[in-house]
């Protein structure tokens, strides 16, 4: 091989190292997730803790839904599927001190609804910025008004 192709392959060799690295970087698949945890209420109360969320475009988030509550309820939120691709939910149950995924659901979501004592876990990259103020609980409660009518609403900021 002539001095030149070699010294062209030597100088050459840290740049593709480079940029795999760059590459992978963006490689979403290769994130691991920030995760967030909303609880959905407690008992006695209809309420999303905490009910402002902040997100980032373009970062993995794993959004935790815990149901401590004695109700079922609702993460409703149609403007706030828009602005996200969800890549899956997975609805988990502890069993002995341990989280185990008893299902796993891909696709557009836009509500997610956790009965008491569970909780789901819903994967999604943003994709454009935006403020959600739609996000809601549509169960009804014994009296007849929606938890959302009781306070369980929240607003959502993509950057």
């Amino acid at each position: 091989m002539p001095l030149l192709c070699r010294i062209i392959v030597v100088m050459a060799l840290p740049l593709t190292a480079f940029m795999s690295a760059a590459n992978a970087a963006g490689d979403l698949s290769r994130q691991d997730p920030i995760t967030v945890t909303v609880d959905l209420g407690s008992p006695g109360t209809h309420e999303f803790i905490p009910n402002k969320l902040r997100f980032e475009t373009g970062k993995l988030y794993k959004l935790v839904l815990r149901n401590a509550s004695d109700a079922p309820h609702y993460f409703t939120s149609h403007a706030f599927s828009q602005l996200i691709f969800t890549r899956k939910v997975q609805v988990t149950q502890e069993r002995d001190g341990k989280m185990v995924t008893l299902a796993e659901i891909k696709g557009a979501i836009r509500e997610i609804e956790v009965y008491p004592g569970h909780s789901a876990e819903w994967w999604f990259v943003p994709v454009a910025t935006g403020r959600v103020t739609d996000l809601h609980c549509g169960v009804r409660a014994a009296d007849g008004k929606t938890h959302a009518e009781h306070g369980m609403t929240g607003e959502i900021v993509i950057e």
